[in-house]
């Protein structure tokens, strides 16, 4: 059964990485998925922040392989590879439901979140770069992707304006990483992927100035750089 799941893991990785092959040229939610066209939302980074998935998809690839390779029977790794290989499974159909519906999208994600979480909270204590270091900037930047699809679908579908709308799914989703980070101090990876993402809000929000979101960014950042440093193993 270790055998299998080190298998079933490599595979996931491996079709989620490639999933972009299916819809080439897809650079998230278009304005006209929505009701109300999605344009410049505050919600999202600035584009340059999701050059973070070449890291994430060639270090899930890697880690995993390493854990068939040569960790195959480890029980230290055991535990975190069905939640990991469900969230990857999952992520290797969700640019294709993209592309039809928000709503779904928005679904799946935060049900990769989840699995993601569980998977990374379950890593064990060795080979931390091979094992938990791919799972924690997965998980750190799907925790900031699952408040941009909810921001938008909030201010997409006219139950707040934007900026509203992006206070709330970023207050949500820093929640979220709050916990995390203060429960896993041993993977600080997963502070500094939200942090990278939080960077590219503010720089999406700078011109022209949007002080509620940036500000909020900006202290999200602070507070995760407060809880990184202090090891409670």
């Amino acid at each position: 059964m270790a055998r299998l799941w080190s298998l079933l893991t490599v595979i996931a990785a491996i079709a989620f990485a490639t999933s972009p092959l299916l819809v080439p040229g897809f650079r998230g939610f278009t304005a006209d998925q929505f009701p109300i066209p999605q344009v410049d939302a505050p919600v999202q980074p600035a584009g340059y922040a999701f050059a973070i998935w070449g890291l994430i998809y060639a270090w899930l690839i890697a880690g995993t392989g390493f854990g068939l390779l040569r960790r195959v029977a480890d029980p230290d790794w055991a535990a975190m590879r069905p939640p990991l290989a469900l969230s990857l499974l999952i992520g290797a159909t969700w640019l294709p439901v993209a592309m039809m519906s928000p709503l779904w999208a928005t679904l799946l994600i935060w049900i990769m979140l989840a699995a993601a979480l569980l998977a990374l909270f379950r890593c064990g204590d060795t080979d931390r770069w091979w094992q938990q270091f791919p799972v924690a900037i997965y998980a750190g930047w799907l925790t900031v992707a699952c408040a941009v699809s909810l921001g938008l679908l909030l201010a997409g579908f006219g139950l707040m304006t934007q900026t509203p709308a992006a206070l709330l799914a970023l207050l949500l989703g820093l929640g979220v990483a709050l916990v995390v980070q203060y429960r896993l101090h041993r993977a600080p990876e997963y502070g500094m992927t939200v942090i990278w993402a939080l960077v590219g809000v503010i720089v999406a929000n700078s011109q022209p100035l949007n002080i509620a979101v940036a500000g909020l960014a900006t202290l999200g950042i602070l507070a995760i750089l407060s809880l990184r440093g202090t090891d409670t193993e």
